[in-house]
């Protein structure tokens, strides 16, 4: 096993660099003409302090996609995840912001990715905020949202594949034919999630951040974004990965990776993080819990898998737990909520309304 990893990592960059001459050869031959010079900017959702925001985005060519209805056809959703997943790149752009009284600029790389990092003068507010972006020399704007941390309790960290969204990791042929056949309003939630994570952002007029990170491609962000709006999930930036090689790469790194990097753009911030049992997230989470110490103040596993996989969390439990911290494998949002509660990170009138919720899902 070790000399198969080993032979792997000598052939990723060969591989790599493999994949990029294919992809730029099918951009070339696929596009059609006519689409070339129309641009259009997706972007992400900024995040930051009050003195440092950055905002991550893509230049893309045009693609046209119909909005998601629930009476949609299992062919047309499939069509749609396609023209997602072959959306074509652009590089060498000039991109411009606008955020709060200050201007940034970035160019995008030969994926078509920018990161703009705004310096406001003066000190963003706590909350949303929106930033207006442009390609340099080309008429017409684009809005991002942007989200600013400040005088928040805590921040939440979650995984969506079968923490949040039903995704049926455990079974890949399961997981291919409900990712690659619905849509943002058919996908379906968990029961609960959404009253779960209402209570844990809402805290009277400082609202606690959430952020969301998944092994889901970038080019799934706007379906995304559209089901935990239209299921009433609390939004907050996505945290997502390169469609291609990136995905092969491990998904414990890459996760680590973005928690270190969002502990260390909010120091002061202590954070619940919710996953699943499904993939690596309670290692992930033991791991976190490890490095920074007093800053984790529960982690909320939920069950999707069996008796054996579940008595490798509870071990993990047991670490967790030496270093004061609670690691509930719960079956459902409610066991979730009654220890947020217990702890005092969510109300008694807010477990209660994830109780109806739960109960209203089981009763439909």
């Amino acid at each position: 096993m070790n000399a198969a990893k080993t032979s792997f990592k000598a052939l990723q960059p060969v591989l790599e660099r493999a994949l990029q001459t294919v992809d730029r050869a099918f951009s070339g031959y696929v596009q059609p003409r006519r689409a070339r010079g129309k641009l259009i900017l997706q972007p992400y959702v900024g995040w930051g302090t009050p003195q440092n925001v950055e905002l991550t985005g893509r230049v893309l060519l045009p693609r046209t996609l119909a909005p998601a209805r629930k009476g949609d056809p299992r062919w047309r959703n499939f069509r749609a995840i396609l023209r997602r997943l072959l959306s074509r790149e652009v590089g060498g752009v000039r991109v411009t912001g606008t955020l709060g009284g200050t201007t940034a600029g970035a160019v995008s790389d030969s994926d078509g990715y920018f990161t703009l990092i705004f310096a406001p003068p003066e000190p963003l507010a706590g909350g949303w905020h929106e930033a207006s972006l442009a390609i340099e020399g080309r008429e017409g704007t684009t809005r991002a949202r942007v989200q600013v941390v400040a005088d928040a309790r805590f921040g939440i960290i979650s995984d969506l594949d079968d923490t949040v969204i039903r995704s049926d990791v455990t079974s890949l042929p399961r997981m291919l034919f409900t990712s690659l056949t619905g849509n943002a309003r058919t996908r379906l939630p968990f029961p609960g999630v959404g009253a779960l994570y209402r209570a844990l952002t809402r805290d009277g007029e400082a609202r606690n951040p959430i952020f969301y990170v998944s092994s889901s491609p970038w080019n799934f962000f706007d379906l995304l974004w559209q089901f935990l709006d239209y299921r009433r999930i609390p939004l907050g930036p996505l945290f997502l990965r390169n469609w291609g090689f990136d995905l092969l790469k491990g998904h414990g790194g890459y996760k680590h990776g973005v928690i270190e990097h969002i502990f260390t753009r909010f120091p002061h911030l202590n954070f619940v993080l919710i996953g699943d049992s499904g993939e690596k997230d309670p290692e992930i989470y033991a791991e976190v819990v490890g490095r920074h110490p007093g800053r984790v103040l529960a982690v909320y596993i939920r069950d999707v898998t069996g008796a054996a996989r579940d008595r490798g969390v509870l071990k993990l439990r047991e670490e967790v737990r030496k270093a004061g911290v609670d690691l509930v494998l719960a079956a459902d949002s409610l066991n979730a909520a009654s220890h947020a509660m217990a702890m005092g990170l969510i109300t008694p009138g807010e477990l209660r309304s994830v109780l109806t919720s739960v109960a209203r899902t089981y009763e439909t």
